[in-house]
């Protein structure tokens, strides 16, 4: 892992599983939603197909991100997504880690901008 003092924009935090744009609408729908989500309210929050939204959901099920119930609502099958404690803290600190991403972005004097002074 990198010395985050030599290299501050390596952002190590950004987690994997969670920098993709589907898993990232995905987490965001859960995370504001606390009770969880039946699969087809999530696939119409994050305007998935059926088959990408089971994939991504599979993904942070084996990250251990999401747990997923099966169950019926009457005669239905119901399938409900949910952040579990671990997905919810992993997406926290993601989401920290971003915040730091924009801040450097907007930071007036980034050390990109001293580095390119120093050498022209």
């Amino acid at each position: 892992m990198a010395d985050s003092s030599k290299a501050p924009f390596a952002f190590e935090g950004l987690d994997r599983v969670l920098h993709e744009k589907a898993r990232l609408s995905i987490m965001t729908s859960l995370a504001d939603h606390p009770k969880g989500l039946s699969f087809t309210e999530l696939r119409e929050l994050c305007g998935l197909t059926d088959g990408n939204l089971s994939r991504h959901v599979q993904i942070l099920e084996e990250a251990g991100m999401v747990s997923v119930t099966k169950g019926f609502e009457g005669r239905r099958p119901l399938t409900t997504c949910k952040l579990t404690d671990e997905g919810r803290a992993r997406f926290s600190d993601y989401l920290g880690v971003l915040e730091q991403v924009l801040r450097s972005a907007r930071r007036k004097d980034a050390p990109e901008k001293n580095l390119r002074e120093k050498f022209t």
